[in-house]
């Protein structure tokens, strides 16, 4: 059986969690571990060291070498048969237990050199009932010397040693308590991050349950209340929920366009059926009234083609279009010698149709071209930038003819007026740019040229998703 990841983004945040946090307790707890037993076995060997010195403070020698114990015990521990915790004297040619290293067979020892330290374990012994056991040692070489007697000077070793059951208890003792608090820090770590998850995760669940409602058609778009994070994916939506809903209002606009446009010849030859006439009249506009419809849906059918765009399109180079535009105006206008420059930005990008591009470019050239004196100037440039997006476009197309008048510019920016009742003149193929820049959500501006006199017009796009 295979093993399959959980399709809930909250099971799989959780789970992700839960590990990491596991593996960070169970680092920390073995680090912790670590340094304890470290910090333990320096107390240790600090508290032998103590010891080794105060039995060479208070330790003294006879004349013939002969070691003599302190009067007064260091720790009663070293009285005590069996206690674990024992001295050792190693001369050079004698040893001396304290009285708690009788009975357990301790590790061998050496001398060492004056002031030489080494601490050593655990070691194996055999303590006083006979089973085997461990113990640290800890041993530093001195030389005894008698007041006012340079040759008398007597090198000797103290060697303290403790078994390791103290040691073993308060590491033990560390580790029920370190992995209990862990444990319960885990546990309470694990709540609070189910519970910062749910936090964090509910604009997602928001966002599935406007879903919904738009879905139920409660709702009619996503709201504009989500975190910055959630931005891009809910405008994308609503973006899509529009560009869906203006193309099924393009399709019914469509549809009853062609309806009203088809009613006439219909009843053209309705009438010609009702009062018939000689047969080749009535073939004749018979086929009249076909070409006619047959022309009105073509119509209707381009104009809806050139309605729309898609919403997530790639970008198209606009330099190439504009130039093959610019060739083929020269040579309709060659009499007029307009010459046409280009302010391009490098990476300036149309994203969209190329046929909506080519009609965009192409009204726009072609109006100023009509109009112009003898220059023409295209300029494309990046426009809003909003983080996270694509930047907007700037195309604005200038010329040098007589301009619009003010009080007109209003008149030939009208909407909602048919194709074949615009304003003529510098408004020609202006009613297809204005479409086009209403479905890209863009604006389109007429305006008096500060470049070269004459009439400015000037499409923004607004950033992309």
């Amino acid at each position: 059986m295979s093993w399959r990841q959980p399709r809930s983004l909250q099971i799989r945040q959780l789970l992700a969690a839960s590990l990491g946090l596991i593996a960070f307790l169970a680092l920390a707890g073995y680090a912790l571990d670590r340094a304890f037993q470290q910090t333990a076995k320096d107390n240790l060997r600090q508290r032998l060291e103590n010891y080794a010195l105060a039995y060479a403070d208070k330790s003294e020698f006879a004349r013939n070498g002969e070691f003599i114990q302190p009067y007064d015990p260091i720790e009663p521990r070293f009285e005590r048969p069996g206690s674990g915790l024992y001295a050792e004297v190693v001369l050079p040619n004698a040893h001396w237990d304290s009285h708690s290293a009788q009975g357990p067979m301790l590790p061998p020892s050496r001398m060492l050199q004056s002031n030489e330290e080494r601490f050593e374990g655990p070691l194996p012994m055999t303590q006083i009932n006979g089973t085997a056991g461990e113990v640290f040692r800890y041993g530093r070489g001195f030389i005894w010397s008698a007041e006012g007697n340079a040759k008398a000077e007597f090198p000797y070793t103290i060697y303290i040693l403790e078994d390791t059951t103290a040691l073993s208890q308060q590491v033990a003792v560390f580790r029920a308590a370190l992995w209990r608090y862990l444990g319960s820090a885990g546990l309470i770590l694990m709540l609070l991050q189910t519970v910062v998850l749910r936090w964090s995760l509910r604009p997602l669940r928001n966002v599935i349950d406007e879903l919904k409602r738009v879905q139920r058609g409660v709702a009619s778009r996503m709201s504009e209340r989500h975190p910055r994070e959630l931005e891009p994916l809910t405008e994308s939506i609503n973006a899509f929920i529009e560009s869906e809903r203006e193309n099924l209002d393009r399709q019914r606009n469509t549809l009853a366009d062609l309806a009203h446009s088809l009613k006439t010849p219909l009843a053209v030859l309705r009438a010609r059926l009702d009062h018939p006439g000689p047969e080749s009249e009535l073939r004749e506009e018979v086929d009249v009234q076909l070409r006619r419809m047959n022309d009105l849906v073509s119509y209707q059918l381009a104009r809806a083609a050139r309605s729309g765009h898609q919403l997530f399109a790639a970008p198209i180079g606009i330099e190439p279009h504009a130039e093959q535009i610019v060739k083929g105006l020269e040579k309709v206008y060659a009499s007029k010698g307009v010459l046409c420059e280009f302010d391009i930005a490098p990476g300036a990008q149309f994203h969209g149709e190329p046929g909506d591009l080519q009609e965009l470019l192409g009204n726009l050239l072609e109006n100023a071209f009509k109009w112009a004196r003898s220059r023409v100037l295209l300029t494309v440039q990046f426009g809003e930038h909003v983080p996270k997006r694509r930047p907007g476009l700037l195309v604005a197309v200038d010329d040098d003819g007589p301009g619009i008048p003010p009080e007109k510019v209003a008149l030939i920016l009208q909407r909602g007026v048919r194709g074949d009742e615009r304003v003529q003149g510098h408004g020609i193929g202006l009613s297809i740019v204005q479409d086009l820049v209403r479905a890209y959500r863009g604006t389109l501006d007429v305006s008096a040229s500060k470049e070269l006199g004459g009439a400015r017009f000037e499409v923004r796009l607004p950033p992309g998703l």
